[in-house]
């Protein structure tokens, strides 16, 4: 038998659920970051694999399958953006320890569960990790297509010698 896991707003709080009961709760005031982790280009909601929600107590891995990055990131984007906590990196600099992977080590076939930590056992990796931002969804697809424009480079050297 499958679990489902979901994640919803309840005030100020993001509770998750498996089936219908209650696992966790996180307020959203405390939370300092939150880290998406891709595969591939991350240009597609299909590419995310976790994300990462740092307070200053513990770290939460929520894995794709919760809905994290649908609903309570794309619910809210004006609150994300207003607190610009919004990160991301590519899953293959985004290492975690090894008791946290899950799947097939040599094929990678899914990330992490859903996991609490305190928020020093993984600190330390993560200050390592080459993070990307902070930028919401949007700014990071705008940012995208102008790094994608004919000559954008020669108009950012254009204006940094002007």
């Amino acid at each position: 038998m499958s679990n489902t896991w979901r994640t919803a707003w309840q005030g100020h709080d993001i509770v998750l659920f498996r089936d219908d009961a209650e696992v966790d709760r996180v307020s959203a005031p405390q939370i300092e970051r939150i880290i998406f982790v891709y595969r591939g280009a991350g240009e597609s909601a299909g590419d995310l694999m976790h994300a990462v929600v740092e307070t200053s107590e513990h770290c939460f891995l929520f894995p794709a399958n919760t809905g994290f990055a649908g609903r309570i990131n794309f619910e809210r984007v004006e609150y994300w953006a207003e607190r610009g906590c919004v990160y991301w990196i590519h899953q293959s600099q985004a290492p975690l320890p090894l008791r946290l992977r899950r799947g097939r080590w040599w094929l990678r076939l899914s990330g992490p569960g859903y996991s609490k930590l305190p928020h020093a056992e993984l600190a330390s990796i993560i200050d390592h990790w080459p993070l990307e931002g902070p930028q919401t969804w949007d700014q990071r697809k705008w940012r995208r297509i102008e790094r994608s424009r004919p000559f954008a480079a020669r108009e950012d050297d254009h204006r940094a010698r002007a």
